[in-house]
């Protein structure tokens, strides 16, 4: 469900081969050897954004990583990356952001304190809440659980920062572009679709320890009010992911038959018609325009905070509809 829009992006502009496995010096070493070149390259820089952007690289080729101690020491220098580019911009919350979902990723890393200043960066934004409820459903600590939630229903926002992260990274990617190797990050189109595919396995955080609080709310009416709210809070999220994780949260809180389910279940086809027809400007017919579309999907984002708005901006620029014919015949 909520990987659903995000395959639609990053399959847009997926670079080519990097699944393949295949062959003795397959696509996917190559793709693992260009990680850790390109974030070389940007830790010399030494910059904010370009030391994020190594720390996404990094943690990402963990994955791949050979040998049994390698994945844990990868993990642990993004992190440490992440950190080292959260105290040189400690305004940034999408930095901020990177850095508590690459700890909370990884098990050694306490997030306590990461999670802590990402409250305090942002403190109206529910989602920096969502690590910690994570531990405590794993406490089983019902007290707390209901004191975490009712803090996340209280966020006016629910971030995560999937514009100006993606936006943070191409450009870091950009910057150094004459110094990386070739074949994943050449173009703007590349660029983004290697960024997208990183941004959608690191920003975009789990949603069952919520899933699982709202779904005990049954025997606590005091939680459902606390889950709804929050989930109504959560269909408004600047990441679609998180827009879905909403919409799905609410139809288990509501009677299936209501007015608000039949509401609901009409806004989430609307947000995901309107990304698979935005998507499909990203992957145009003629290959030479996928860069110009690429700059004109960014351009969109640098200065729209939602990936929504970012979808109905591309629909608006080529005279397409923004609902379904379903909708409104």
């Amino acid at each position: 469900m909520v990987k659903r829009c995000l395959l639609v992006l990053a399959l847009a502009a997926r670079p080519a081969g990097a699944a393949s496995t295949a062959g003795p010096h397959s696509a996917a070493e190559k793709y693992q050897e260009w990680r850790t070149a390109a974030a070389g390259v940007l830790i010399a820089r030494a910059d904010p954004n370009s030391l994020a952007t190594a720390a996404a690289l990094r943690y990402v080729g963990a994955a791949n990583a050979k040998g049994a101690a390698a994945a844990p020491n990868l993990k642990a220098s993004a992190v440490e990356l992440a950190a080292r580019a959260s105290d040189l911009a400690p305004q940034s919350a999408s930095i901020g952001w990177l850095h508590l979902q690459l700890c909370a990723a990884t098990p050694a890393c306490d997030i306590r304190d990461v999670a802590t200043v990402m409250r305090w960066v942002d403190a109206d934004n529910g989602a920096a809440w969502l690590q910690t409820l994570a531990a405590a459903q794993k406490d089983r600590d019902s007290t707390d659980v209901d004191r975490i939630l009712g803090d996340m229903a209280l966020g006016a926002r629910f971030d995560l920062y999937w514009n100006r992260i993606v936006v943070l990274m191409v450009d870091a990617l950009d910057a150094v572009g004459y110094d990386l190797p070739s074949g994943f990050a050449g173009s703007d189109s590349t660029r983004l679709g290697t960024v997208n595919a990183i941004a959608s396995a690191e920003i975009v955080p789990p949603f069952t320890a919520l899933v699982e609080a709202c779904r005990e709310s049954s025997a606590a009416p005091e939680r459902r009010d606390l889950c709804l709210k929050l989930s109504k809070t959560m269909q408004r999220s600047d990441t679609v992911a998180a827009q879905l994780a909403g919409f799905s949260l609410a139809k288990r809180l509501l009677a299936p038959d209501s007015k608000e389910a039949r509401s609901v279940a009409e806004r989430r086809h609307v947000l995901e018609w309107r990304v698979a027809e935005a998507a499909k400007f990203d992957s145009p017919l003629l290959p030479w325009t996928r860069n110009a579309r690429a700059r004109a999907r960014l351009a969109q984002m640098r200065t729209l905070p939602r990936e929504e708005d970012v979808c109905i901006a591309i629909l608006k620029a080529h005279r397409m509809a923004l609902e379904p014919p379903e909708v409104h015949p």
